[in-house]
């Protein structure tokens, strides 16, 4: 039963307070707002949300549509920060949330309303201080923000059903959660975690709902209405958008009825949603020990109170970590004793996002977690850091640490004294307003991870990234074909091209997805664009650089389709155009290879043909390594070997070959040489091979640049080196070399 407490007129949800406390984080969030990108997701999520794209499998189309509404409303400079804003809001708007649900579930024992609103307060600003969840709020990397937001309002929702069910409008909760429920699917796979937690709280209230079948029927049909954004795919795809991941539908000209609705729109389709381009794991055959994979769950839940990215106050990291934990679980007692009827909800739903998720989860070691512990394969352990995919588990935990706060509070006040207060038609005894005052200090613990996260969560000034980006494309001559490896070297490019419009002549060849046979389609669809001179690098002003007439290769869109997965080679092949010969060792070509090997046949030297050095060896495996010619960030493939073309490179023991003045004229122009020298660190460690292609490129210029007889210059380029380094916390990399 609920407590009369609870029904008196005294408890209001206080939606000013909680609004107030919505619009302050949202201010934090605002003074720390990336002005851009950022790496992995974000620049892909942020290029399909301007063009209306679709990103990677399951395309997360309530996103997109959700993104390109914000990308062109006029609430900020740019389209990088208005979609930032997104994350921005959708995440404050949680933490006036989870302030109404601390405020909720406090009102079942505090009798004064002041105290419950300072605890929905301590949850909004515990839950938003966050490490991840700052982190992700001030650059929209993907989709978690927004989902955080509907599974607060969910949360909210069950809360009120579970306050009243009986009443006239009580069934309307549950519909639109429902609807929520699948809206979020639409915007991410986990927008079901609640579904368990709703069924649980709905049982536990009211058993009979589930026999209700025409509110079943009613939800269901409401749960089906919230996944219509998943029906946009085909359409906007057969509109054929820069970024257009699957091609979910059998058009391959213009959208048309009769290939719209066709069983290869369907193929696609399907293939896109159930994600059939990733492998998928067998959750009884564990990726890592549970043990482990909770280990790293802890891992990440001690990055939320202090984010110690190099190890430096591991102690005091450890006792924030066990204070919040021991604060939350106090606060789940105080909870399950004091107002069992919304626990049931909470718990489950707690349970769900955290324990029951790692499970489902079944992730390789954490990336962090994998150096810790030594381990060297790369093939144990995850590409990089998926604490992001906790967010929600550590907002929603806010609230329990809010609760078990106020419970010390409460404790340390009753200390101080006193007195009877009335509650309805009774008299309770609660602490006297001058000891809640007294014993508000024990409430600063709340405080700690503003102080302690600010410089590792906010973004505020950063472009790296953008710069990154802007200067790879940059070090590809004009109209020119750059190969690039995997997701961090190519989605900010997509983002510079796409929604900056840097450099949209250059052809980005990602290797990882020209094993699809829709990538392919997409390089022969895309438009020639102009390069423009005058917004280009000094270095290639005054040349003449003819536009090609067609696409990379002149292969049909049929002939993609025919093309197999690999070829068997027996025995090594020599690959001749021109004065190239290239071996390529026996064993097999992929589908990437072929396609690369076809470009350079095709359009090769008309289009200059470029390899982004983060693409590592890739060149080489193809037996080109004497036809590569570093310049900037790539090495460009010559039409006949580096010494017969006779261009004074420089040879780099253990690097190859290195054009000293187009190298240098670079150098000098790079915008991300000055954003990364305003940086204090680099805190995601597993991208840090981006920041570092400075330094290794400032080495290598430096070295080169001795050899010719330059020592001056070479002791300017180096010291800048080094002070990105140091910037970044690179200085171990730089002097490893």
């Amino acid at each position: 039963m609920t407590s009369p407490r609870i029904t008196s007129p005294d408890f209001r949800p206080s939606y000013l307070a909680a609004t107030i406390a919505t619009g302050a984080v949202l201010l934090l969030y605002l003074i720390t707002l990336s002005p851009t990108t950022a790496m992995w997701d974000t620049s892909e999520y942020m290029s399909a949300a301007y063009t209306f794209g679709l990103p990677h499998p399951p395309g997360n189309p309530l996103f997109i549509l959700i993104g390109r509404f914000f990308s062109i409303i006029p609430i900020a400079p740019s389209v990088a920060q208005r979609i930032n804003v997104l994350a921005a809001l959708s995440s404050a708007v949680a933490a006036g949330v989870w302030f109404l649900v601390a405020e909720r579930v406090l009102a079942s024992w505090i009798t004064r309303r002041w105290p419950r609103i300072v605890g929905g307060a301590l949850a909004a600003l515990v839950g938003a201080t966050s490490f991840t969840v700052w982190n992700q709020s001030v650059v929209n990397e993907k989709v978690y923000t927004v989902s955080l937001g509907i599974f607060a309002a969910i949360a909210w929702l069950t809360l009120r059903w579970l306050d009243a069910p009986d009443a006239p409008k009580a069934d309307r909760n549950l519909i639109l959660v429902a609807y929520l429920l699948g809206l979020g699917y639409a915007n991410h796979m986990a927008g079901i975690l609640p579904g368990p937690a709703v069924a649980i709280a709905v049982l536990m209230r009211r058993p009979a709902t589930i026999l209700r079948y025409r509110l079943i029927l009613t939800a269901i049909a409401a749960a089906i209405l919230g996944l219509t954004p998943f029906v946009t795919q085909p359409i906007r795809s057969a509109h054929f958008p820069e970024i257009n991941m699957g091609q979910t539908t059998g058009c391959e000209t213009r959208l048309e009825a009769s290939c719209t609705f066709t069983s290869e729109t369907l193929t696609r389709w399907k293939e896109h949603f159930n994600r059939d381009q990733y492998p998928k794991n067998n959750l009884l055959v564990r990726q890592a020990p549970f043990s482990a994979q909770i280990g790293m769950y802890w891992m990440y839940f001690k990055w939320q109170w202090l984010r110690d990215t190099h190890s430096e106050h591991q102690a005091w990291q450890a006792i924030l970590a066990v204070v919040f934990l021991v604060l939350g679980l106090i606060g789940g007692y105080v909870h399950w004793k004091r107002h069992r009827v919304s626990f049931w909800f909470y718990g489950p739903f707690l349970f769900t996002i955290t324990l029951l998720f790692i499970y489902l989860l079944n992730f390789k070691y954490g990336w962090t977690q994998a150096q810790h512990l030594g381990i060297t394969d790369g093939a144990l352990s995850e590409v990089r850091d998926r604490d992001y995919f906790f967010i929600w588990s550590f907002s929603a935990w806010s609230v329990w640490v809010a609760l078990g706060l106020v419970y010390i509070w409460e404790s340390l006040a009753a200390m101080a004294g006193n007195e009877s207060v009335a509650a309805g038609k009774q008299f309770v005894v609660a602490p006297k307003r001058r000891s809640w005052l007294l014993a508000a200090p024990v409430l600063l613990i709340a405080l700690i991870p503003l102080g302690t996260n600010w410089r590792s969560a906010s973004r505020a000034g950063d472009t790296t990234t953008r710069d990154w980006a802007k200067d790879l494309l940059n070090s590809v001559e004009p109209y020119g074909v750059l190969i690039t490896g995997g997701d961090n070297d190519t989605y900010p490019l997509w983002y510079a091209q796409e929604v900056e419009g840097i450099r949209k002549d250059v052809v980005v060849a990602v290797t990882s997805l020209l094993n699809t046979d829709w990538y392919a389609r997409q390089m022969i669809r895309r438009p020639i664009y102009d390069y423009d001179a005058a917004k280009g690098p000094e270095i290639y002003r005054g040349k003449n650089w003819p536009k090609p007439s067609g696409p990379p290769m002149s292969m049909s869109l049929q002939d993609v389709a025919k093309m197999p997965p690999y070829i068997e080679m027996p025995q090594a092949q020599i690959f001749r155009e021109g004065n190239i010969a290239a071996t390529i060792p026996a064993g097999f070509l992929s589908r990437d290879q072929i396609i690369v090997l076809n470009i350079i046949k095709d359009t090769f030297p008309e289009r200059p043909m470029f390899f982004s050095r983060t693409a590592g060896n890739y060149g080489e495996r193809l037996g080109l390594e004497s036809y590569l010619l570093t310049q900037g960030f790539a090495r460009k493939l010559l039409p006949d070997t580096v010494t017969g073309v006779n261009n004074n490179a420089v040879l780099i023991r253990g690097e190859g070959w290195l054009d000293v003045e187009r190298t240098f004229a670079l150098w000098k122009t790079w915008e991300g040489i000055g954003s990364l020298k305003r940086m204090h660190d680099w805190t995601d460690r597993a991208s840090a091979n981006i920041p570092y292609t400075y330094v290794a490129t400032g080495a290598l210029l430096a070295e080169a640049l001795n050899q010719t007889g330059r020592p001056k210059e070479a002791e300017q380029v180096y010291g800048t080196a080094l002070e990105i380094a140091q910037a970044t916390r690179l200085d171990e990399l730089l002097a490893r070399r």
